[in-house]
């Protein structure tokens, strides 16, 4: 295996995923909208980038590797962000939501 989708793997997806795993989950868990994690996301693919440029020397100013990782951790924050947010809309109004799996929500019909 490649030295580059070693790092991609282990750092990008693992590490700075589990970051953007738990901002996701941070945003749902405090009702703001979803569009902080595309916000954050994009911050957090910065970051990232500088991370893998300080630690692996891989290229900083690579865009294609920016739109890549931006783009992988901003998917995990939108996926941590909806199953909190359904998982909290649950808990916190059952008399007219019910969970219909993970990512989805039923209404509770009043007959």
């Amino acid at each position: 295996m490649d030295a580059g989708w070693t790092v991609f793997l282990i750092f990008t997806v693992l590490i700075a995923g589990g970051a953007a795993f738990l901002m996701g989950k941070a945003i749902a868990a405090t009702w703001r909208p979803i569009w902080q994690c595309v916000s954050y996301g994009i911050l957090l693919g910065f970051a990232e980038r500088f991370m893998v440029f300080a630690l692996f020397e891989g290229e900083l100013l690579s865009f294609t590797a920016y739109i890549v990782d931006t783009f992988v951790l901003v998917a995990i924050s939108l996926i941590s962000f909806r199953k909190t947010y359904v998982q909290k809309m649950a808990q916190q109004y059952p008399w007219q939501f019910e969970n219909q799996g993970p990512f989805f929500l039923n209404t509770k019909s009043t007959n």
